[in-house]
């Protein structure tokens, strides 16, 4: 007898999902091997928070959708915090939690899923019966893909364990076809493009499917090219790149943004983050802002343009309208040669605030590591007040090299990130920048890593405290609630099975050479010890409105 576990399980592998995370219970241990049994391949976590990120950072970095395993009732809750930053990331995440069954109405496990599903921002879905199943999953899979969502689909008890009823045919769901835009609102973005003489285009996580597309228009046009935090690397290879725009930015990055007189967002909030505020934006300078979601245009601050379509058809469609090319405007050679000499952090003087035998400065130590570790690699961070040095300083090759799960602002989140990007990226090296807080919150996954055989360099800068809280508040506040004893994390990292070593001074990096000579199969986790960096240059604009 096939059940309808088994069913949901056949279809999601026929369905084309990428891969799969959780923590096996008693409720979706069916839904888990009917996964399995479907080809689809499943990386068992040692926490559930640790699974709902590891499928987010998958989805983003694969293209795929991947797939949540979780126990009814405080298998979802454990999950919380991964599933509220997918969802707040529009990540295509399905999450499929076993439910309480329907009669169960005093069971321990029994809860409103539904609504607890809808508060984290995903879309909440059920698979009622044995005989809508096959729809069921089917509509929840579609909403993923088409509507970019993270989606729980609960599925009970008694539900899963009854008999698959009707058969699953060649069943194939498709994005949405792109969004064109309008005749007029073209009409606009074009005359602005026409008369502007500093554009810059500036490409956020809704234009990550269009690099060519925007970068072609750029040279048409002569814009510049910039990203939000999530889109790093996107345009990495061209020479017009100014890198990432808002808080990280480097001194001239945020100049040639501000000296802008058209700025045209793809797929991008335009929120505090991206623009500092509003800081990066001229007192004559226009805005674009092209979404596919209308609620977006907007939202964070007015525009004079919106445009709701798909970012690549835009692009496209703008070419094909614009009068003649105008390559030269913002793309000069003055401007090329500065920005090859100085958009990127490590190209600005900073003073060395190393303390020799015992403390490292992190933009030393990351500067340092950019150079020694492969080119080839997938960047990850958590969050904290270091965050800004591995973002800027730590160069990646394309947009799926850096993974950045900041929606929610959660530290803790960074481990499950590295090893969810591993695992869509298995041929790059993966890296994390974290703080000691975030990594010590999700260490339990050092042993997962090393399970799996993931060679994931594990950069902890260790201030042996909540830096971003010691920087904000100040030495006239009680700081005793945020600061801690030095851990000696290269010694916990060795229990777990890791290779480990402990950073006072640059020489410490050595070791660094040595690992990657040894064609490793195991994590390296690098204990810096870090001097005080006084708040690090995006702090303050962090904190604003706190």
């Amino acid at each position: 007898m096939t059940t309808v576990a088994q069913q949901i399980g056949t279809l999601l592998g026929q369905l084309g999902v990428g891969h799969a995370f959780g923590v096996v219970g008693s409720g979706n241990f069916h839904l888990t091997n009917a996964l399995r049994t479907a080809g689809i391949a499943f990386t068992a976590t040692r926490h559930e928070g640790g699974a709902a990120t590891m499928a987010d950072a998958y989805a983003r970095m694969s293209g795929q959708v991947a797939v949540v395993s979780l126990h009814q009732g405080c298998g979802l809750t454990n999950a919380a915090t991964g599933i509220g930053e997918a969802a707040k990331s529009d990540t295509p995440v399905l999450v499929l939690a076993a439910e309480a069954s329907r009669g169960a109405v005093h069971s321990n496990f029994a809860m409103d899923q539904a609504g607890f599903a809808t508060s984290l921002g995903a879309d909440a879905h059920r698979v009622h019966t044995p005989e809508t199943a096959i729809t069921d999953t089917l509509r929840a899979y579609r909403t993923a893909v088409r509507q970019r969502s993270t989606v729980v689909l609960n599925v009970p008890l008694d539900v899963q364990d009854a008999p698959a009823i009707g058969d699953i045919t060649d069943l194939v769901v498709d994005a949405a076809p792109a969004q064109r835009p309008d005749h007029r609102s073209l009409a606009e973005f074009v005359a602005l493009l026409e008369s502007s003489d500093r554009p810059v285009f500036l490409a956020g996580r809704g234009g990550r499917g269009a690099k060519s597309e925007i970068a072609a228009l750029a040279q048409q046009t002569g814009a510049l090219l910039a990203t939000s935090a999530v889109a790093k690397g996107l345009f990495s290879a061209d020479p017009y790149n100014v890198g990432i725009s808002g808080g990280f930015s480097s001194p001239l990055t945020a100049e040639l943004m501000t000296d802008a007189d058209l700025i045209v967002a793809f797929g991008t909030a335009l929120n505090m983050w991206t623009m500092r505020g509003g800081k990066l934006i001229g007192p004559d300078t226009k805005i674009v802002q092209i979404d596919t979601n209308d609620a977006a245009i907007g939202a964070h601050r007015p525009v004079d343009l919106g445009v709701v379509a798909d970012a690549a058809a835009t692009a496209t469609d703008a070419m094909a309208a614009l009068a003649s090319n105008q390559p030269d405007r913002y793309r000069t050679e003055t401007v090329r040669q500065r920005i090859a000499t100085g958009a990127r952090w490590d190209q600005t003087p900073t003073e060395d605030l190393s303390v020799p035998g015992e403390l490292v400065d992190p933009r030393e130590v990351t500067r340092r590591l950019n150079e020694l570790l492969p080119q080839q690699r997938v960047v990850s961070i958590d969050s904290g007040n270091f965050m800004g040095y591995p973002s800027q300083y730590l160069d990646v090759p394309d947009e799926f090299g850096f993974c950045f799960t900041q929606a929610f602002q959660s530290i803790g989140l960074g481990l499950y990130t590295a090893l969810g990007a591993a695992f869509a990226q298995p041929d790059r090296l993966a890296v994390l920048g974290t703080g000691d807080g975030g990594f010590l919150m999700a260490v339990h996954e050092v042993e997962t890593a090393v399970r799996y055989r993931i060679p994931v360099v594990v950069i902890v800068y260790n201030d042996a405290a909540y830096g971003a809280e010691i920087h904000h508040f100040g030495a006239n506040h009680d700081l005793d609630a945020v600061t801690f004893p030095d851990t000696d994390i290269a010694s916990i990292a060795r229990g777990f099975g890791a290779e480990a070593i402990t950073v006072r001074d640059l020489t410490d990096l050595d070791e660094v050479s040595t690992w990657l000579d040894s064609s490793p199969s195991v994590p390296l986790v690098i204990d810096a010890k870090i001097a005080n960096d006084g708040g690090s240059w995006w702090l303050a604009e962090a904190f604003q409105g706190h």
